[in-house]
């Protein structure tokens, strides 16, 4: 081999190497990403995730991808002539609107991430919350202003059964879940926040990591003074902060904290705008999105993590 050869090769051996550390360490364990965000309308960025999800899978990690569809329901809403309404923060969802929810989900854009990651081989399977009992919830009523307030079909999730996506883990497959559940109490379905869905499936499942993507760098320390990231903070202090983050983000850091809660060793935001940056957050020292911890932070392995991510920051 060259001199040249040998220098250009050098750099793709010092990635592979640096890899290995968090490559020994998530060996076998479950991660959940919540796939969501430009990452979901953009080309590239779709391309990219797959990628992603299929090298953690080769990689000996167990991913289960959670998605939602926003962009594309208000679009096919819209097709159909309802209007798109929220009410604190959650899509108003009638019996019509559901109709197309669920086509949208289960139709469309799980079809297409399947289809993604099925171009690198028979990985994917896709389903929804109601296929085996998966997620089943009962009607959410949120409180404004002190009033309960009627938003439709939208569900408050009560039982998770992770038979089904174990069942696809055992033998190999990667589980894409429409964030869909059946009800508890009358034969309809629900539409459920897929960040919500997706901590309380990584709660379930004992996940190591729960890996949400959204359109931002990760939980700002003052946003708007400031762009500066947190990149890393413990079930406390994200309780602390949470009633001054903006609309968009409680869902994602509400899921975070209910994750860490229910056991899962980390939850992360991270930029879904970045390509490739679930491989980003997972296998390098500086990571690249904002992780939640436990309070205790008494895992040697997590505190090792923090500290290579905190010294290379």
């Amino acid at each position: 081999m060259s001199t040249a050869r040998k220098h250009t090769a050098l750099p793709k051996a010092e990635i592979l190497i640096e890899a290995l550390p968090w490559l020994t360490r998530h060996n076998g364990k479950i991660v959940v990403i919540k796939f969501g965000g430009n990452a979901m309308v953009d080309t590239a960025l779709k391309a990219a995730f797959a990628q992603d999800v299929v090298f953690l899978r080769q990689a000996g990690l167990r991913p289960v991808v959670v998605h939602g569809g926003g962009p594309q329901i208000n679009a096919q809403l819209e097709k159909h002539g309802l209007v798109s309404e929220f009410k604190a923060g959650l899509r108003v969802t009638t019996p019509e609107a559901m109709d197309v929810v669920r086509m949208v989900l289960a139709g469309q854009v799980q079809r297409e991430l399947v289809g993604l990651l099925n171009q690198h081989g028979p990985l994917a399977v896709g389903m929804t919350g109601e296929d085996a009992h998966t997620i089943t919830a009962v009607k959410h009523t949120p409180r404004i202003e002190g009033e309960r307030v009627d938003i439709g079909r939208v569900g408050e999730i009560t039982a998770i059964d992770t038979g089904a996506i174990e069942a696809l883990l055992a033998d190999g497959r990667i589980p894409v879940i429409s964030s869909i559940a059946r009800s508890a109490d009358d034969h309809h379905v629900y539409n459920v926040n897929a960040d919500t869905a997706a901590a309380a499936l990584a709660a379930a499942l004992g996940a190591e990591t729960l890996m949400v993507l959204t359109d931002v760098e990760g939980l700002y320390a003052d946003w708007p003074n400031s762009d500066e990231v947190i990149s890393r903070l413990t079930v406390s202090e994200l309780e602390k902060l949470l009633p001054e983050l903006s609309s968009g983000m409680v869902p994602k850091m509400e899921g975070c904290l209910h994750a860490v809660r229910g056991g899962v060793s980390t939850a992360r935001v991270i930029d879904g705008r970045v390509q490739h940056s679930i491989l980003l957050e997972i296998f390098t020292d500086e990571g690249i999105g904002t992780m939640v911890v436990p309070d205790e932070q008494q895992r040697s392995e997590q505190s090792e993590q923090s500290d290579q991510r905190g010294g290379a920051q």
